[in-house]
């Protein structure tokens, strides 16, 4: 029996430290799904695909340029629409159809959070810079066209040019027809998720842009696969079998001695 005892001490000896690594790699996931601020912070430098709950930065809500809409981010560009001039190859024949430039693009630099799904905004969630990140999926809140004044026809008011946050530039060809602006926002309470490079600012996590790259949030995007139900099987057991073995090992040693 002492035989078998000191046999078994040894296969838990073997265990334990597979069963300690496959509990800490089960609960690294899980905190990452869950978008636990500490999890995330041992990934700092590294590529990172999180997905979660969009709610204000730490100075709070933030309100849209153009519409006014509360909102943590918010972006617009402003379309030039023109009549432009061509000419057939085969008549030589001037014609104009109908084009459009954008004279400018803009997107807010706040920084705001994302927690995990079911979670409140309270405490300290993991942030977002979104300095020129691309966004899809966004709600348009606001799409406008002012056309351009016409000779005896009182102008229509074009009060959201002065708005218009960022450099207004490009080619201005051909006959002007309108403008037309458009907005867009995530809401506090979107789902989101993003991809990017995490990195530690002030001891907080915060998702930026990679170093190759552009930061890239879906509104309402697929949600990275969640943590594998084997991987906390595996803990468990691993864990079970180190602790079983090692009692039955000192009952046995014990027994024999």
């Amino acid at each position: 029996m002492l035989v078998i005892g000191v046999v078994l001490l040894l296969g838990a000896a073997i265990l334990a430290p597979l069963a300690i690594r496959a509990v800490r790699r089960w609960s690294l996931q899980r905190g990452m799904a869950e978008v636990r601020p500490r999890a995330l912070a041992t990934c700092a430098g590294r590529q990172v695909s999180v997905s979660g709950t969009a709610v204000p930065g730490p100075n709070g809500a933030i309100e849209s340029g153009l519409a006014s809409a509360e909102c943590v981010w918010h972006g617009h560009e402003v379309l030039r629409h023109y009549w432009a001039l061509t000419r057939s190859p085969e008549t030589a024949v001037h014609d104009r159809e109908r084009a459009s430039d954008s004279i400018a693009d803009y997107g807010s630099s706040e920084l705001f959070g994302i927690v995990g799904p079911g979670n409140s905004a309270d405490g300290s969630p993991v942030l977002i810079d979104p300095e020129d990140a691309a966004l899809s999926g966004a709600h348009m809140c606001l799409q406008r066209v002012v056309g351009r004044p016409q000779p005896g026809v009182p102008a229509q008011a074009d009060d959201l040019l002065p708005r218009v946050k960022g450099k207004i530039s490009g080619l201005f060809r051909g006959e002007t027809i309108e403008f037309e602006y458009r907005e867009w926002v995530l809401r506090p309470g979107d789902p989101i998720v993003v991809h990017g490079r995490l990195e530690m600012r002030d001891g907080r996590p915060v998702i930026t842009a990679p170093l190759d790259g552009r930061l890239r949030i879906e509104q309402g995007g697929d949600r990275p696969e969640a943590p594998s139900a084997h991987r906390a099987t595996d803990a468990l057991l691993l864990s079970g079998s180190a602790v079983v073995t090692a009692c039955t090992g000192v009952l046995l040693v014990f027994a024999g001695a």
